[in-house]
């Protein structure tokens, strides 16, 4: 079974006069272990596709399975539970809380999760080596890079032992040093932790790893090519 089965997808969107619909009839299959970019114009569907993977939008029809979960059906309440636990985030913009150091930032959803203070601190300073921070445990996003603060992003990501991450745009604000050097790690993850990657991204670079590419055009799928990359 497929870690992710998308069936049947649509999104509509009625906040303007004339409804926008953003995705249309998606069939998807996503294996364990993938390295995978959903790439597209802008306007084709490919935020409000990781959207619904990720349970941050609801579908206007079809389903969305996750090792046999369907996420079309929860609450609310459920699907942030589901998010928590089971799905890792990495988006554009960071997204970091300003007034905590990359250990709490890291720390913080396994807060949310119950973990108990010990644990939430051995497993941060080990993710944050693990991503070439082990110096900046204690420092706070506003004195890291961009390319220092998408790694702390990547660690909180992996904080929560998730499924699979989404990644919104990663390198979209990174110089291309910063960006290769982001690359080279989420796909070290991959290779060696098995950890599965979908991407949403126009950047080439991503596009140059990726081992799977999935076309959107008009909210539909165009095209879905696998790319016989070598392991690095």
């Amino acid at each position: 079974m497929a870690l992710i089965e998308i069936s049947k997808l649509n999104k509509i969107y009625n906040t303007t006069a004339v409804p926008v619909h953003a995705v249309k009839d998606v069939d998807l299959e996503i294996e364990k272990k993938e390295f995978m970019a959903v790439v597209g114009p802008s306007g084709s569907g490919k935020t409000t596709l990781l959207n619904m993977v990720g349970g941050l939008d609801k579908p206007t029809g079809g389903k969305v399975i996750i090792d046999g979960t369907d996420l079309s059906g929860m609450s609310s309440k459920k699907l942030v539970d589901y998010r928590l636990n089971h799905i890792g985030f990495v988006f554009q913009a960071y997204n970091l809380i300003p007034v905590f150091t990359a250990r709490e930032n890291v720390e913080f959803i396994m807060l949310l999760q119950g973990v108990d203070k010990k644990e939430r601190e051995q497993r941060a300073i080990g993710l944050l080596k693990q991503v070439g921070l082990g110096d900046r445990i204690d420092t706070r996003p506003t004195q890291l890079s961009g390319g220092q603060q998408q790694r702390v992003a990547v660690a909180r990501a992996l904080a929560s032992h998730p499924s699979f991450v989404l990644a919104d745009e990663p390198t979209a604000n990174l110089d291309s040093e910063s960006a290769e050097s982001l690359l080279d790690l989420m796909e070290e993850l991959n290779n060696i932790h098995d950890m599965t990657f979908v991407f949403s991204t126009h950047d080439v670079r991503v596009m140059n790893r990726a081992r799977r590419i999935v076309t959107l055009q008009d909210g539909k799928v165009f095209e879905d090519k696998r790319v016989d990359r070598e392991k690095n």
